[in-house]
């Protein structure tokens, strides 16, 4: 029997058009709760790394947390533009540093039911530096070390008690998600506090040491595990002047270091000139940006191993 091309059953248009509205009618439910889910997380935006290590720890999956600094630069120093701005005050919560840290928020207005000061419950243990000096960071222009030391962090107790900020502020915003915050709190607290026995085991076997470090960043560091220490104002990239070699000079009469402290890898021609004067170099990332590789945790263990090297 020939085949009928003629009697096949080709669908009109209203019916591709009724069965595509079916189709997407049965798939809506599935793309509702997708977006009601993604609502659902908190949008938090922080003012340096670490803030928001510590918020994205706790926080896990319940939460957006963005901290829009650029990668190069000091953060403590960036000024955001007027789209960033905007989008900290759309935020859920913005987290602060303390300490006078990011400059920019003295010159903006940002919802104060949405800000957390991170580091306000121990503002009687910030450290004010003792020398105003002025000097720059390539492209963040010039600045000055003339007021509270900011790089509270490196205190890891004090770390500890930020983290504890945030998972605070987040119960507070999802008081159904707070056993699930505080659990989160709880592993990232034991991560933080196996740090800190490192360092103090590490301070404990000469705390006398002399060090010196490329810049006034460590206070924090130094106070919280007694390390002997004395700042120059050197920069990684940059060659010291002739001034600053002098400087280094007098220093050492009466701080005799056999190391310098970098906040990262100096040039080797500087590297090669300090060992000729009997002194070695080492890095301790500050952590205040996000780090090339790792993470905060794997920066500070870095860190920590690099410290053996002078103390063991």
């Amino acid at each position: 029997m020939p085949f009928n091309v003629s009697k096949l059953w080709v669908p009109s248009q209203n019916f591709l058009l009724v069965f595509c509205l079916a189709v997407a009618y049965a798939l809506l439910p599935s793309f509702s709760v997708a977006a009601e889910k993604a609502s659902d997380k908190l949008s938090i935006y922080t003012v340096n790394y670490p803030l928001q290590y510590f918020a994205e720890r706790i926080a896990a999956d319940h939460a957006i947390v963005t901290f829009p600094a650029p990668a190069e630069g000091d953060p403590a120093y960036w000024t955001p533009d007027k789209k960033t701005i905007s989008a900290y005050q759309n935020a859920d919560l913005i987290l602060l540093n303390g300490a006078h840290y990011a400059k920019w928020l003295e010159k903006v207005t940002l919802p104060a039911s949405k800000m957390v000061n991170t580091s306000r419950k121990f503002k009687d243990q910030y450290i004010t530096s003792k020398e105003a000096i002025t000097h720059s960071h390539g492209s963040d222009g010039e600045h000055a070390h003339e007021d509270a030391a900011f790089t509270i962090w490196l205190d890891i107790t004090l770390a500890v008690k930020q983290a504890q900020a945030i998972e605070k502020a987040l119960s507070r915003k999802k008081p159904e998600l707070k056993e699930v915050f505080q659990e989160n709190y709880a592993a990232l607290e034991k991560d933080l506090m196996d740090l800190d026995k490192e360092l103090r085991e590490i301070a404990a076997n000469q705390k006398s040491l002399p060090l010196v470090v490329s810049h006034p960043v460590y206070d924090y560091l130094a106070t919280g595990y007694e390390f002997n220490i004395k700042s120059v104002h050197w920069e990684p990239d940059e060659a010291p002047s002739p001034q600053q070699w002098q400087n280094l000079e007098r220093l050492l009469v009466n701080h005799p270091a056999k190391w310098m402290v970098w906040e990262g890898e100096p040039l080797l021609t500087v590297v090669e000139k300090l060992k000729s004067i009997g002194i070695e170099s080492l890095v301790y990332d500050p952590c205040g940006n996000v780090p090339s590789q790792g993470d905060f945790l794997s920066t500070m263990q870095r860190n920590i191993e690099n410290l053996k090297k002078v103390y063991n």
